[in-house]
């Protein structure tokens, strides 16, 4: 009994939530369907707010749907980018530029006492 209740459970949000399953996986621009999402969060925000009588709920409830599906939406991209464009993250900036032994301060030369970058 305990497994098929959780079973129906786990179905039934992936049928609303996962967007391989749910409808909206028929929409194919991936921003389109992230602006369906989250309108759909937002009248839920509103419908939630007037059953507790709670408009200072609706605020902070609409402002962390858009953060949350906002994360899932980067997510997504990025994962999509790593499948399809792996070269993206060879060229991707990932570090500064190396620091050199000695500093300029004022117009006079300084010797860093911490070395080069990696010293």
């Amino acid at each position: 009994m305990e497994y098929r209740m959780r079973k129906f459970v786990y179905d039934s949000w992936n049928s609303v939530m996962d967007a391989d399953k749910n409808p909206l996986r028929h929409i194919p621009d991936l921003q389109v369907r992230h602006m369906v999402l989250q309108v759909l969060a937002w009248m839920w925000c509103v419908a939630f707010s007037l059953y507790i009588g709670s408009f200072w709920f609706m605020g902070a409830s609409m402002l962390g749907h858009a953060l949350l599906l906002a994360a899932i939406v980067v997510t997504v991209a990025t994962f999509e980018t790593a499948k399809r464009k792996p070269d993206f993250f060879i060229r991707f900036p990932t570090s500064t530029p190396s620091r050199p032994r000695s500093i300029w301060v004022d117009g006079k030369k300084i010797d860093d006492p911490y070395g080069g970058e990696h010293e």
